[in-house]
């Protein structure tokens, strides 16, 4: 069975989302009916149906019957939305700071129980350590620990390909391209270890996501461990009622 290109790859949404924040839609309430926006974009409507759909889900339009389909600036205008998957060099990007890689690497351990639970494999198995600290106008932002079953890498590793954004580096290395994930969010502090990381003191508040990704079929594939610097991104969540 394909797999769904993921809508942050969709370069229709992406066009139509540029349109909108500051091209020819920027200054626009409603985005023209769709035979005449195929026709601009030199795509078939079946084609931008399913880009505005996408686009539909995640808030940035709402379409009515007899009213068209109206632009939502103040979804727009957000910086960095939890509810979409962003790669941590846009979402510093997105934050209006230059992000930048303190270090990036990894290395093949034997799984703690906790990882091998979020991963459902037995405990001991191979995994793939990778460790990243991303940046922020060269001040550490982000620290993220990712664990994948060392059975999912495909070909030999060197160091600079852990400098990828992970989901680059299990598309080419492994094979796999994530669904979908689950993600827990809380509050933490620092320990020792987060705080020479991060540069911050001993017991500073940080956000922590405990995630775990999973392929098409629902199998888990990636867990990740990532703590954020108070005060560096500005997350929101979008939330619908159905």
């Amino acid at each position: 069975m394909d797999q769904q290109m993921p809508a942050q790859n969709n370069p229709i949404r992406t066009r139509l989302l540029a349109a909108m924040q500051d091209g020819i839609f920027a200054h626009c309430e409603r985005l023209p009916r769709e035979s005449v926006l195929a026709e601009q974009l030199g795509i078939s409507r079946t084609q931008l149906r399913d880009s505005l759909a996408t686009l539909e889900r995640e808030g940035f339009i709402t379409r009515r019957h007899g009213v068209g389909t109206m632009i939502n600036r103040h979804v727009l205008s957000v910086q960095t939305r939890m509810d979409i998957e962003v790669e941590f060099m846009d979402m510093i990007r997105q934050a209006g700071k230059e992000p930048g890689l303190g270090f990036a690497k990894a290395e093949p351990i034997a799984c703690s129980g906790e990882v091998a639970a979020r991963l459902k494999i037995q405990q001991g198995e191979m995994v793939l350590k990778v460790c990243r600290l991303v940046t922020a106008d060269g001040k550490p932002a982000i620290y993220c620990e990712d664990h994948l079953p060392y059975g999912l890498v495909k070909r030999p590793l060197e160091e600079a390909d852990f400098a990828r954004p992970i989901f680059d580096f299990l598309q080419e290395f492994c094979l796999v391209e994530p669904y979908m994930d689950l993600t827990e969010i809380r509050p933490t502090v620092a320990d020792a270890r987060l705080a020479k990381l991060l540069c911050v003191a001993k017991g500073a508040p940080l956000l922590y996501m405990d995630e775990v990704d999973y392929d098409i079929a629902g199998t888990p594939v990636l867990a990740c461990a990532e703590y954020y610097v108070d005060g560096v991104v500005k997350h929101t969540v979008m939330r619908k009622r159905l």
